[in-house]
């Protein structure tokens, strides 16, 4: 039993490992975009911030992540098989260069292994339907504080010059950067703490209140520390559908679109809601490029993105489903 709890607790933090590479767009798209950093200082800039992140946020993701589904049902099978839906479809995703929401693929995934084990009943559906909620009004959220903090900018900025404009948000995008970071960090890296932790439940190493009391410290650090490493590792194919694949962005429009992603991600995790940040600053992007013209924001790359956000949470179950079946069927315990 320590043996596969220590398997699945290295195949959670290969999660996070991927998570952090898988997402690390979504951090330094725009201030690689913008060519503020090269790839190299900004990878490390945004690793810095995401592991920091814990000093700043209670784990009130990382607790609301397993409750997702019922205690009586999770196991270790349950959650090696979310992990490994997650993991595929990261990985396919990654492949294809699209930004889909590594979140939303391990709560797809986790949930689908419980379908698979104990039904639909297994789930907590208030809670998923809350966290589904959140699929549509994080992107809206981004982009319609991107468009605001855009109009605002032009309006206080508009009179100056070029020069000073691009010099000054230059700077700024270091700040915005940080502060997107930091979300991310305080945000994703608590899933994969949710994940961890209800493996230790369900093996008798933590009692079923451990959420209330706290996330051990170890798999705190060890999460935010996988997560950080993914990042510096960084997921160039999607850097670029990001930072010029959906609009093309000046250092002021990199700096709104992080500002606002990051204004849109403190406000899910104090609410203890898990967000796609992929979603959050993808829609931040769109909101900042339509303020200039629609016609700057490049749909047919968003329409890619939204058909990979719809399909997210169902395939990764599908996979997930699967894994959970192909074990119980090679005789290991569900």
């Amino acid at each position: 039993m320590l043996a596969a709890l220590i398997a699945v607790i290295a195949l959670a933090l290969l999660f996070d490992f991927v998570n952090g590479l898988h997402d690390s767009a979504n951090s330094i798209a725009t201030v690689v975009s913008t060519r503020v950093l090269s790839p190299r200082v900004a990878v490390v800039w945004a690793a810095f911030f995401n592991f920091v992140a814990f000093l700043l946020f209670e784990s009130t993701v990382a607790s609301n992540i397993a409750h997702g589904v019922k205690a009586s049902v999770v196991s270790l099978t349950v959650v090696a098989g979310g992990l490994v839906g997650a993991l595929v479809w990261d990985v396919l995703t990654w492949w294809m260069a699209l930004p889909s929401s590594s979140s939303h693929a391990l709560l797809g995934g986790f949930a689908g292994a419980a379908v698979a084990k104990a039904g639909v009943g297994s789930l907590d559906l208030h809670f998923l339907g809350k966290t589904a909620l959140f699929i549509v009004l994080s992107p809206v959220l981004g982009l319609l504080l991107g468009g605001a903090t855009m109009r605002l900018l032009m309006a206080l900025f508009g009179g100056r010059s070029p020069r000073f404009v691009d010099r000054t948000f230059r700077r700024g995008q270091l700040i915005s950067a940080a502060l997107y970071s930091l979300g991310h960090g305080g945000n994703d890296a608590q899933k994969t703490m949710g994940i961890i932790t209800a493996a230790l439940i369900a093996t008798g190493h933590l009692s079923r209140h451990a959420h209330d009391r706290g996330i051990p410290l170890w798999v705190v650090l060890s999460c935010h520390a996988a997560m950080a490493l993914g990042t510096m590792t960084g997921g160039w194919r999607i850097v670029r559908t990001l930072g010029m694949g959906v609009a093309k962005l000046q250092p002021v429009g990199g700096f709104a679109a992080e500002t606002s992603g990051a204004i849109t991600l403190f406000i899910a995790t104090e609410l203890g809601i898990p967000v796609s940040t992929t979603h959050t600053i993808a829609g931040a992007i769109m909101g900042v490029g339509s303020v200039t013209k629609l016609s700057a924001v490049r749909w047919g790359v968003a329409g890619r993105m939204l058909l990979a956000w719809l399909l997210t949470i169902p395939c990764a179950g599908v996979i997930s489903a699967l894994a959970f079946l192909l074990a119980t069927l090679l005789g290991i315990p569900g």
